[in-house]
């Protein structure tokens, strides 16, 4: 039976600190997430992975020679306008410009932090699926622990969710990476692989 690791990762300003109200300067917010990017290149650069890259366009329009150049092997996708500012407006303004950057055309969304985003407006501005959904339990973010744990249709739009662990429904994401054991990230990985048949870290 074939398994796949559906790899992904987001590309966009570092506005994090804003959340905790601690200020970060426009420049500071796009060199240090040209920081994370390249610390990502050893992966990126090797010929056997293919990713998707969920791209804010204001992080494209400063460092579009990158993301043309990884636009050759990897998919671009769209992680709306700006990461800290939302219209509905931003989901077909952002798959233009990161098409007219990237020279790709751009099928996939996810929202920043995976906020809510209608179908309706998602399917009216182009895109062919969405992996705006963290199918768990995120205290302060959401409870989504009703929608499905894999592949689904929803009003139409394919929506591919961030994997979370069989049963306890542990989301293997970012967070989980950095801050679980590694030897229990991997377990919960596997077991997930096994189950579902692909994992979308």
């Amino acid at each position: 039976m074939n398994r796949f690791v559906l790899l992904s990762f987001d590309v966009e300003e570092f506005d994090m600190p804003l959340e905790y109200k601690f200020p970060i300067s426009a420049e500071e917010q796009m060199r240090v997430g040209k920081q994370g990017l390249d610390a990502l290149a050893p992966v990126l650069a090797d010929p056997a992975i293919t990713s998707t890259l969920f791209t804010t366009a204001n992080f494209a329009m400063h460092y579009p020679a990158a993301i043309r150049q990884l636009a050759q092997q990897h998919e671009i996708a769209s992680h709306t306008f700006y990461h800290s500012d939302f219209t509905d407006e931003h989901l077909l303004s952002s798959r233009q410009k990161l098409e007219e950057i990237s020279g790709q055309t751009v099928t996939g969304l996810r929202m920043p932090r995976m906020r809510k985003v209608s179908m309706q407006e998602v399917k009216k501005a182009g895109y062919l699926y969405d992996s705006s959904v963290n199918p768990t339990w995120l205290p302060g973010r959401y409870n989504n622990l009703h929608l499905p744990r894999t592949l689904y249709l929803d009003e139409g739009m394919i929506r591919v969710p961030a994997s979370v662990s069989p049963l306890l429904r542990i989301p293997l994401f970012w967070l989980s990476f950095k801050n679980l054991p590694y030897a229990v990230f991997k377990r919960l990985s596997l077991q997930t692989l096994k189950k579902d048949g692909y994992i979308c870290l």
